[in-house]
């Protein structure tokens, strides 16, 4: 729900705050006051297009902040909202949000959601949500069919799960039907670049290169290319540490040997354990000299040996030059290679198979999309009968909703259904579409009959009225009143209405002032009205009676009536 509004140089709104309640709140004023800015405002906050001309005079921009509580929405919508504003980088406290728009004078816009800048795109992803709007030249929600198809399909449940399961089938379908239509139509395409693959695998299957050996073969090649200077060089400190007994100079492990014996018969504690000290270095200069042995067996003695490794690394370099930068790399080649060879094979039992892998999955999804146009079909004669009630109180006696839902051969993303309400003047007449049945004011009504119907989806939010009691009288204004009463009991319902038999049904009730001076332009500003302050505002909405004991009477009767009812619901 809509929690707080503030409104900065719109029009004629120098500076407005309006917190707001939940239920029904209706907003007056008389006319030219400014009702359309505040509404001009919420459209803003929920993204649509920004209009410098709407900027204050002589101010260099117009600013809109919206405070939204969304603690009262189901929880798996709450946190798809939660997502939203998460993925923007903005942020909520106790499920909240803050949302603002800021419109300059030459026409450039700025919009915020939980703190972050976003686009006018993003913010509406947001605040689409949180808030609907229902005015007289925009009734796009219910005009539209993909929304009118939406209102039908969330009106049964059963309808979520059987097109649930239809996009499922309908994706695996569209998976194999593309897979088969790209190896028909590109076949020979596809034909030459397996040729190649096939080639290229084959030269690095014939070299058969293991993981890491190009680098383990520089370090061989080296050793070769060195393997005179290796050998001397650990020939002569093997011979240092442990020569035999032939030789005339002792090795260092003889040396060592005679040492650690000398300390060990001395019987001194200190020099034995020296001696031990001596004992363990002696350990460890006999573990060296036993790898130098085994170092000097190693260094090859085959004059052919480095030609051949140098032959295997110019088989190696010639692999890295044409498919990868390293023998790791071009094994990784090597394995995608296989993989992308898979899904070039275009012989006659793939294309065999796929075709008839097709054609399961179009009957599959055939039978399931039929199901699904069945439970529309159902659900359209359930809420066409429960709205056609609600338009028969609100001054469309004779008036009915048609829903059309027929079909055809194309797997959508929502079904092969077209949804379309259509208006039925009279028992007898020919349905037509709302676009050219309904006016304006009669659009409202239909779409508030619609939310009352479906006024269960909708619970938490804020749905917002502009003049939906146009063009009706008295009687009917109440039974308007009753229905906005109803549906603000599931949600925050908020209202411009001209009939004082609507706003006495409401819960808070906010008008908009407007002042005069000839020296600056025309300012307006927004109150929240006590009870006392609504029986002069209803009185004076009764043609102009604010001044009267009749008009006061008369409204204190409307407000009466309306609190009963209140209490009752």
């Amino acid at each position: 729900m809509l929690v707080e509004l503030s409104i900065e140089n719109l029009g004629v709104l120098p500076s407005a705050t309006a917190s707001w309640a939940p239920g029904l709140t209706v907003l007056t004023g008389e006319t030219g006051a400014g009702k359309t800015f505040l509404l001009s405002g919420l459209k803003l906050i929920q993204g649509a297009r920004a209009d410098s001309s709407r900027v204050r005079e002589g101010q260099s921009q117009a600013f809109v902040e919206g405070i939204f509580d969304f603690s009262e929405i189901d929880e798996a919508d709450r946190a798809a909202i939660t997502d939203e504003i998460e993925n923007v980088g903005g942020d909520t406290e106790n499920n909240e949000v803050v949302v603002s728009r800021s419109v300059s004078s030459k026409g450039r816009s700025r919009a915020h959601v939980g703190g972050r800048t976003v686009t006018a795109g993003r913010l509406a992803a947001v605040v689409d949500n949180l808030l609907v709007i229902h005015g007289q030249n925009d009734q796009l929600r219910l005009l539209s069919t993909d929304q009118q198809r939406d209102a039908l399909d969330s009106f049964d449940p059963e309808i979520a799960a059987i097109k649930s399961r239809y996009q499922v089938l309908r994706d695996q379908w569209r998976s194999v039907t593309r897979e088969l239509t790209r190896r028909q139509q590109h076949r020979r395409e596809m034909a030459q670049e397996e040729d190649r693959l096939r080639f290229a695998l084959d030269e690095i299957e014939a070299v058969s290169p293991t993981p890491h050996e190009d680098e383990l073969l520089v370090d061989k090649v080296k050793r070769l290319q060195d393997v005179d200077s290796l050998r001397d060089s650990a020939g002569r400190a093997f011979q240092a540490l442990s020569s035999d007994d032939t030789e005339e100079t002792s090795s260092a492990i003889d040396l060592l040997g005679q040492a650690q014996s000398a300390l060990a018969s001395s019987g001194d504690s200190q020099l034995v354990n020296l001696g031990t000290q001596i004992h363990n270095l002696l350990e460890q200069v006999g573990d060296i000299s036993s790898d130098l042995s085994r170092y000097l067996g190693g260094l090859s003695s085959d004059p052919g040996e480095l030609d051949a490794a140098l032959q295997r690394q110019a088989q190696l370099n010639e692999l890295t030059r044409k498919y990868a930068a390293n023998i790791d790399a071009v094994l990784e080649w090597r394995d995608n290679a296989y993989k992308r060879l898979e899904s070039l094979d275009t012989s006659t039992e793939t294309i065999e198979k796929l075709a008839k892998e097709a054609e399961e999955a179009g009957t599959k999804t055939r039978e399931i999309a039929e199901k699904l146009t069945a439970a529309r079909r159902r659900a359209a004669r359930k809420l066409e009968q429960a709205v056609t009630e609600e338009m028969r109180g609100l001054a469309m006696p004779t008036s009915s909703l048609d829903i059309a839902v027929t079909t055809n051969t194309v797997f959508r993303k929502n079904g092969t259904d077209e949804v379309e309400f259509r208006l039925r003047s009279y028992d007898g007449a020919e349905p037509r579409p709302l676009t050219q049945a309904a006016s304006g004011g009669e659009l409202s009504r239909i779409m508030l009959a619609l939310e009352v119907v479906l006024s269960a989806e909708r619970r938490g939010t804020t749905i917002v009225f502009d003049e939906v009691d146009a063009g009706v009288g008295g009687r009917a204004g109440v039974e308007i009143g009753r229905r906005l009463m109803r549906l603000s009991r599931q949600c925050q319902v908020i209202v411009v209405t001209h009939l004082p038999q609507v706003a006495a049904f409401a819960d808070q009730h906010l008008v908009v002032t407007k002042s005069v001076d000839a020296s600056v332009a025309a300012t307006s500003g927004v109150k929240t009205l006590e009870e006392s302050e609504r029986v002069e505002e209803l009185a004076r909405m009764l043609a102009g009676l604010d001044h009267t004991d009749t008009g006061r009477a008369h409204a204190e009767e409307l407000l009466a009536t309306a609190a009963r009812e209140r209490s009752q619901a």
